[in-house]
């Protein structure tokens, strides 16, 4: 993992809070986004490599790959690695703070492909069109569940024939006896990466409201019910899960 800087590091929720408030993606998330999705999600590289080599397979000349809640730009910067650079990418995001940061590192990253960076808000009908590969990691979760299945027809209708939509998620077992046990593995795996019984639960109380996962069974059937003829799971790691929903030619 890259060395950061104190100042970049994800120390949001090491002092403890009197009154702990909704998560937010503001300015102090997005400062220290990187740090704190690499330390916070399992296999997250891993993800991003696969993201990017599922959606190199599936992109078409002349078309566009969107990536729904881009946040910092981690997905554009793989993607653009594998993909011919006359491909348009399309980052959107409600933050204007995350665009910003994202367009800083596409920059950084030396990006020559065109590029758009809009800010939309994902509860309201996005203008997706031409679409040959749509992304959202770690992004529906954060929808309200009133939502969702517009948001998967509004992708769904604007990728064309043969295109693919890669969704990944946090997820619940299907069982909550494994649910439990799921979530004491993940909470593991973040004090392994050192974050504090505090931060822990701090941030699980923010996220309470905000982040809402499904089941993997449920996530499939929403993409079902969107149109998507056939559904597939590309990665799983207890509560996360990489889905890949294809539209028919």
């Amino acid at each position: 993992m890259k060395n950061l800087g104190n100042e970049n590091l994800d120390q949001v929720f090491r002092d403890e809070i009197t009154k702990v408030s909704d998560f937010k993606f503001g300015t102090t998330v997005v400062n220290v986004f990187d740090d704190m999705v690499s330390r916070s999600v399992p296999y997250y590289n891993e993800m991003q490599r696969m993201l990017a080599e599922i959606a190199a397979d599936h992109v078409k000349e002349g078309t566009f790959v969107y990536d729904l809640g881009c946040s910092t730009g981690t997905t554009l910067i793989g993607l653009d690695q594998l993909i011919p650079s006359d491909i348009r990418f399309i980052g959107i995001d409600e933050s204007q703070e995350m665009l910003d940061k994202c367009d800083v590192k596409l920059k950084e990253a030396g990006f020559v492909r065109p590029y758009d960076l809009v800010a939309g808000d994902l509860h309201q009908q996005l203008p997706i069109t031409n679409g040959s590969v749509v992304i959202l990691c770690l992004t529906l979760q954060f929808v309200r569940p009133l939502y969702r299945e517009r948001l998967l027809r509004n992708i769904y209708e604007g990728l064309n024939p043969g295109g693919v939509l890669l969704l990944v998620e946090k997820v619940l077992a299907e069982s909550s006896i494994f649910n439990r046990d799921f979530i004491k593995y993940y909470y593991n795996y973040k004090r392994r990466n050192h974050y504090s019984e505090l931060e822990i639960s701090q941030k699980r109380e923010a996220l309470e409201n905000v982040l809402i996962p499904y089941k993997l069974s449920e996530n499939m059937l929403l993409l079902k019910e969107a149109g998507f003829a056939d559904c597939e799971i590309f990665f799983k790691w207890y509560n996360f899960s990489g889905m890949i929903a294809h539209k028919k030619s």
